[in-house]
């Protein structure tokens, strides 16, 4: 995404805990503030995202359960203590299990296993919820090195999940509905560029996308894999 943005044009501020680790052609491309958004008071990172367009928020991992949850709302609580017209659009992250399955009003974090695992996306959703932020909230199913595809390609869709919904599922329990949504994620594995050019191509105040989940879905007939792509007839997918 850092490639992308600079090959924009895009001016950058990136906030790392550790410096080193970025690109070393990239570091003399961009302005670096180093520090832990764990350990930062909120009106510190307030004061370092005040005046900025846009913020793209890739910290923090659904796995870490609790700590995910309560960074998330730091960052939060930080934009929220600047003036309206101080505070950047926001995107940030989540996962497909967050979208609505189709018109059954229920999500995959309301299914046995996976909310054991993606509940903080929940309250991460939740909490933007209540906040006046102008957020937007990606929702890709696993995210992979692999060349883009292109945005214009790619299936979108507001809070639902971007693939077709067997009919039969909106009146399956919990148990039986699981391995359909389990059967539709390869659809949305996509590529870290493709995501990537959709947040950076969508930072308009007040856009369409604006307070929504977001999803992603690779062109029908197609569905990705961690090692590479396979195409499969239309009527597969």
């Amino acid at each position: 995404m850092l490639r992308q943005a600079l090959a924009a044009g895009q001016q950058v501020t990136v906030f790392v805990r550790n410096p080193s680790r970025l690109p070393p052609e990239v570091q003399t491309q961009v302005s670096v503030h180093q520090g832990d958004l764990s350990a930062l008071p909120p009106a510190d990172i307030g004061q370092r995202i005040s005046g900025y367009d846009a913020l793209i928020n890739c910290a923090g991992l659904v796995t870490e359960g609790q700590t995910f949850v309560d960074l998330i709302d730091r960052l939060v609580t930080s934009i929220e203590s600047l003036p309206a017209a101080a505070q950047p659009v926001c995107w940030f992250l989540a996962g497909a299990a967050l979208l609505d399955i189709g018109p059954s009003g229920r999500q995959g974090v309301d299914l046995p296993k996976v909310r054991s695992t993606y509940w903080p996306h929940r309250v991460n959703f939740e909490r933007l919820s209540r906040s006046g932020l102008d957020w937007r909230l990606l929702c890709p199913g696993p995210m992979v090195e692999q060349p883009a595809i292109g945005v214009n390609r790619l299936r979108i869709a507001l809070d639902t999940l971007p693939v077709q919904i067997p009919a039969l599922a909106r009146a399956l329990p919990g148990p039986l509905l699981l391995p359909i949504f389990a059967s539709l994620i390869p659809q949305m594995i996509v590529p870290y560029a493709d995501a990537a050019a959709l947040m950076l191509g969508n930072l308009n105040r007040g856009d369409a996308m604006a307070r929504h989940r977001v999803g992603l879905a690779l062109p029908p007939g197609m569905r990705g894999r961690k090692s590479r792509w396979a195409a499969r007839p239309r009527s597969a997918a």
